[in-house]
């Protein structure tokens, strides 16, 4: 659920929730309903405050790395989007993109619009800089996108946000290189895998080392078998240390911003500045709602 509302962040800070609150507050038209619905209103909204600050601070206090030079760990990186392998299609538009999300609403007999189906992808897609490129997982990532197609047919609407190829993307996350000379090769684990493995198919294995036929391995042949094995082991060693190093940016196991967007550094700086202080007033207003609330409860 705590990974669901970090995702979904976006959407919480400027969902009306608070909005929706006062309405409620105005429908009850009791002093208890008031103060229930000022006091969530502030709890969202210092929450919310907390949460555009943290994102505020992390966007500003981490440097911009290139991928080549990026350290292994947590980091901001830049560059042009690329789709990786085949372009992926919109679920509603079937346009080329690197990612979407989408919201298929119907409006009901009350001329209000219920959710009907939402999703969105995460396949993977390349970020490239002047440097070298790297793999964008974004599954479970915070993303902020410009671009957002929107329309009706009948009492149905359709609403899609994209990544698009060569986009102008900005990421931060844990960054990883893996393959190569940072590939982790248990050679003793693999060589008992192997063995293990062969052992299913028996009558192959006494093919190829039963050398008296007599039905059955002596030590010998067992040690032919292993030596064999040993080999084999060695070749897929040196196969995986030979394929290039791939970079990896992804979500943090400790749960440190991910966040993907075709916005750049100063603006996303000043979404969250700007959505920090709208809910820093909103809950100093839901306070003095509270205190009036009673102050009229004692008069």
């Amino acid at each position: 659920m705590l990974i669901s509302l970090r995702r979904e962040y976006a959407h919480l800070v400027t969902s009306g929730a608070q909005l929706l609150l006062l309405l409620v507050g105005l429908k009850l038209e009791s002093r208890n309903g008031w103060l229930v619905c000022l006091s969530i209103m502030a709890a969202i909204s210092i929450l919310a405050w907390l949460s555009a600050l943290n994102r505020l601070r992390t966007i500003r206090d981490t440097p911009t790395s290139k991928i080549a030079s990026a350290v292994q760990g947590y980091v901001e990186l830049t560059g042009r989007g690329h789709p990786f392998g085949e372009p992926l299609l919109g679920k509603l538009s079937l346009l080329p993109c690197l990612w979407y999300r989408y919201k298929i609403e119907q409006r009901n007999s009350e001329r209000k619009w219920r959710s009907m189906d939402s999703g969105e992808s995460d396949d993977t897609f390349i970020l490239r800089d002047e440097t070298g490129e790297c793999v964008v997982d974004p599954e479970q990532a915070e993303i902020l996108t410009q671009h957002r197609d929107q329309w009706l047919d009948g009492d149905y609407r359709y609403t899609e946000w994209k990544l698009i190829e060569l986009d102008s993307l900005y990421v931060i996350g844990q960054f990883r290189t893996q393959g190569g000379s940072s590939v982790e090769f248990d050679t003793n684990a693999e060589l008992s895998a192997l063995l293990a493995e062969w052992k299913k198919d028996m009558p192959a294995l006494l093919k190829r080392f039963d050398l008296d036929n007599d039905g059955t391995l002596n030590s010998q042949e067992l040690t032919l078998a292993r030596s064999a094995a040993s080999r084999e082991v060695a070749k897929m060693m040196r196969e995986a240390q030979a394929q290039a190093d791939i970079n990896i940016i992804s979500r943090s196991r400790d749960g440190e911003l991910f966040l993907v967007s075709n916005l750049d550094q100063d603006k996303l700086s000043r979404r969250f500045l700007l959505w920090g202080w709208a809910h820093l007033l909103i809950f100093f207003g839901a306070l003095g709602g509270i205190g009036w609330v009673l102050q009229s409860a004692r008069s």
